[in-house]
């Protein structure tokens, strides 16, 4: 990949992904969305690798936005395309078979939160502020953020958060269900790693489907969410790390997991 505005690195089967823009708090343009798309790509095309750590360079930001700079230059179709844009990476990183955490180190805000919100398990520094607030520029989200907001933390909180367009700090997302937990921030990335190490070792396509499954159950009814989790645990027979999981446990052994 040839990349500028991200770095990229793998640790065995762990890929961290740093938003790296420093002049622009790591906002989110046109080129950093295209690049996304190529870590994606990367993570799509490499089976080896079983979780994905989102973050940001320097100390003060995660990602503190998309770039006001090249928005103030867009028509209205250039809008709509942009908008587009983003909107599909994002629903891109969510969808991805490994699971996703995003190590928030500092300004989460518009495009920033709205990627957090992508990923599938966030944790934030004691530094970090979470926002949407487009509402200040005349704007709304436009990359998921209302939609996925809302099923974070509940409709009423996220009209709030979006219509005063105010920040709320780590402590805070934390409480309404936005953050999953607030570490300091040397400890920050070191935490997301070890919980993705953790989950790097369980079995590949378990991990897989039950992210899956649980993301497909919340759009459809009770009935059939339950129908399709029977489904991905029947199907996970036919799997030998099923199989190596079981006898291990009766085995007393710890279990050796090949992804197959």
């Amino acid at each position: 990949m040839r990349l500028e505005n991200i770095l990229w690195r793998v640790e065995e089967t762990v890929a961290v992904a740093t938003f790296h823009r420093p002049k622009a708090l790591n906002a989110l343009n046109s080129a950093t969305i295209a690049e996304l798309g190529q870590v994606l790509d990367a993570v799509d095309a490499d089976r080896s690798l079983r979780a994905l750590v989102v973050t940001g360079a320097g100390e003060k930001a995660f990602v503190a936005g998309a770039d006001i700079a090249e928005m103030a230059a867009l028509s209205p179709l250039e809008a709509r395309q942009f908008a587009e844009r983003g909107e599909r990476t994002l629903a891109r990183l969510e969808a991805l078979r490994i699971p996703t955490i995003a190590a928030v180190n500092g300004f989460a805000l518009g495009g920033g939160c709205e990627l957090a919100m992508a990923c599938d398990l966030v944790y934030a520094s004691e530094r970090a502020h979470f926002g949407q607030p487009e509402v200040n520029l005349g704007l709304i989200p436009a990359f998921g953020g209302t939609q996925r907001l809302a099923r974070r933390v509940g409709p009423a909180r996220a009209l709030e958060i979006i219509l005063t367009g105010e920040m709320i700090d780590a402590g805070k997302a934390k409480e309404i269900g936005l953050a999953l937990e607030v570490l300091p921030a040397d400890q920050l990335l070191s935490h997301a790693l070890q919980t993705a190490r953790k989950i790097a070792s369980r079995a590949p396509a378990a991990v897989a489907l039950a992210k899956r499954t649980l993301h497909a159950g919340l759009a459809v009814d009770a009935a059939t969410a339950a129908e399709l989790e029977r489904q991905s645990f029947a199907l996970l027979f036919g799997t030998e790390d099923t199989r190596e999981g079981l006898s291990a446990f009766l085995e007393k052994r710890a279990p050796a997991f090949k992804n197959r």
